[in-house]
């Protein structure tokens, strides 16, 4: 199914933070979000400094991060606002409403305080994003619907529930972690991770398609992890990767 132009998904959408990645993606001319998965405070900001031109978020996950201090969270809002890009913790909450409540808002991380968009399983159900709202500063939340690893357990029915429990809370959900197009509807974008230039498998079951392959199966946000921050030149290859994802978006655009 061909895709309208974000200009015209911007007036269909509803949650403020998903216009804001729209105008962001357009004035930029890209869909590429960066997984940024290193563990140290220096790296991690040098990746974001060298990648930030060429992306509309930052995927982070900060608990992974060895030397936190809250000082990594003013440098990471900084490049963001320097670079124009939006910051996307991918913490996963899984649990009751009364634990990601805590998760969300206190701890060492403060996740509702810099965030602009966090994700959530859906195995708990509404108590989980009721949880989330209570104590959200109006972070865009993204459902897991899918996953790219080999063997996992989000099945057919377990999708589809999960689209239903988006439509339950469209002032909150922004979109879906998935591999596919799982929803007509437009007002929930599809984030689609697992994308490398070299299609391919690692050991531990992560399973790459290539931007082309992510696109024409329904993708509107393209996640890249190891493809660039592994590479040799992290401008460079993110350059590359920005210039084929959203020419492989632009493709499967309708008229």
């Amino acid at each position: 199914m061909a895709k309208p132009s974000w200009e015209k998904r911007k007036d269909v959408v509803k949650h403020q933070k998903t216009k804001q990645l729209i105008d962001i993606i357009v004035k930029k001319k890209t869909n590429l979000c960066l997984s940024a998965d290193l563990t140290n405070s220096k790296d991690l900001l040098s990746l974001l400094d060298d990648v930030g031109p060429f992306i509309c978020m930052a995927k982070t996950h900060i608990d992974i991060v060895s030397d936190f201090t809250p000082q990594l969270i003013e440098g990471i809002r900084d490049l963001a606002q320097k670079h124009n890009f939006m910051i996307f913790e991918d913490r996963k909450f899984a649990d009751l409403g009364s634990t990601v409540q805590k998760q969300f808002s206190e701890g060492i991380y403060k996740i509702n305080t810099w965030a602009d968009f966090i994700n959530a399983h859906t195995v708990v159900g509404p108590g989980i994003i009721e949880g989330l709202k209570s104590v959200s500063n109006g972070q865009g939340l993204i459902l897991i619907a899918q996953m790219s690893a080999a063997g996992n357990m989000c099945s057919s029915s377990y999708t589809a529930n999960t689209v239903l429990l988006a439509e339950k809370y469209q002032s909150d959900v922004v979109g879906f972690i998935c591999t596919e197009e799982i929803c007509d509807s437009l007002q929930f974008l599809n984030f689609v991770p697992g994308v490398h230039i070299k299609s391919s498998n690692d050991d531990l079951g992560q399973q790459y398609v290539s931007p082309e392959t992510a696109m024409k199966k329904g993708a509107d946000i393209v996640i890249v992890g190891r493809g660039i921050y592994k590479s040799q030149s992290w401008a460079k290859t993110a350059e590359k990767y920005r210039d084929a994802c959203f020419t492989a978006y632009r493709s499967v655009l309708g008229s």
